[in-house]
């Protein structure tokens, strides 16, 4: 069942949504040659735990940290350890805080130094931009399916692909509520986007074949083919004039 919110609740997710963006800059800042995984996860944490929220990923179905880290050819759900972050790494970041009884949940990639090479630096690029333009498409009186079509399409035309088996999501008490929101598809298709509907946008993109794999600790996603894959996701909200950005720090 889809739940419309207030605008009293957006203020609340906004509250959520602003500690995930400052957690997120910090650890983004923290990314560095010889830095552990786990240490990215303690900060992230203590900064979330600092601000009255809490890690809304720790324990959830058994996830055994407050933050997911995953690392080049790695897609989402990355467990972080004692693996020590090197130059050219591209490293997602995907965070989720609840305050005040609403969630925010927003991702991030950035490399470790300098991209290795130029398509790699036109994933990242790519990825974000393809954020924005299903973001941009959340409009109300258009349909779910004009925010897929909008992530897909800007993926393909630079030769870049999608990732099926994963993909956004209703939030606001939850995590993880109605709709599904896929990062490809149709426009015009799917449920009538209405004022107060909120959403975690999220794609997930790989510089080779959309196919993935799980690993053995069963939360890694890895890419099939053994190719970059860059992650960004926004919590939005869509207001009578357009989406709001819940999980950025204006």
């Amino acid at each position: 069942m889809i739940e419309l919110k207030s605008m009293r609740d957006k203020e609340k997710m906004r509250k959520a949504g602003l500690v995930v963006a400052e957690v997120l800059q910090i650890l983004k800042n923290a990314v560095r040659p010889g830095i552990t995984t786990k240490e990215l996860d303690h900060i992230a944490d203590s900064e979330i735990r600092a601000r009255g929220a809490v890690p809304i990923f720790k324990g959830y179905h058994g996830y055994p940290a407050s933050v997911c880290v995953s690392v080049n050819h790695e897609v989402v759900h990355g467990i972080p350890g004692a693996r020590r972050l090197k130059e050219h790494d591209l490293v997602s970041l995907d965070l989720g805080a609840v305050m005040d009884s609403f969630v925010g949940d927003a991702a991030l990639s950035v490399f470790v130094g300098e991209p290795p090479d130029d398509r790699a630096a036109l994933l990242l690029r790519v990825t974000e931009e393809s954020l924005y333009a299903g973001i941009q498409a959340a409009q109300p009186g258009g349909h779910l399916g004009d925010i897929s079509h909008a992530v897909q399409e800007h993926v393909e035309r630079h030769g870049f692909s999608v990732v099926r088996d994963y993909v956004g999501h209703g939030i606001g008490h939850q995590m993880h509520e109605d709709p599904q929101v896929p990062n490809y598809g149709p426009a015009g298709r799917g449920i009538l986007l209405k004022p107060g509907l909120a959403l975690a946008i999220e794609p997930m993109v790989n510089a080779g074949a959309y196919d993935v794999d799980v690993l053995d600790d069963g939360w890694t996603v890895v890419t099939r083919d053994g190719s970059l894959s860059a992650h960004f996701e926004h919590t939005i909200f869509i207001t009578d004039h357009g989406p709001e950005i819940l999980t950025r720090i204006d």
